[in-house]
């Protein structure tokens, strides 16, 4: 009777442990960390837009390429 129970008993921690230290729930919070990294990069990009005085961030980023196509075409 004795055995019965320590064995009963040593399934249940086997079975806890495992559950444990599963990965039930993983990807729920790689999904939050890539919408929160979406949302920095939003945030970013509405940070830099609004430090441009007037010209969008359409033509800042068109600016930039074309300045670095300049210098790569000039050497």
């Amino acid at each position: 009777m004795g055995y019965r129970i320590m064995g009963f008993g040593h399934a249940q921690a086997a079975w806890l442990r495992g559950r444990l230290a599963g990965q039930v729930g993983q990807g729920t919070v790689e999904y939050v960390a890539l919408v929160l990294l979406v949302a920095g990069l939003m945030a970013g990009m509405v940070v830099a837009g609004r430090s441009l005085h007037g010209n969008g961030i359409d033509k800042a980023v068109a600016d930039r390429i074309k300045d670095t196509i300049g210098t790569v075409g000039a050497k």
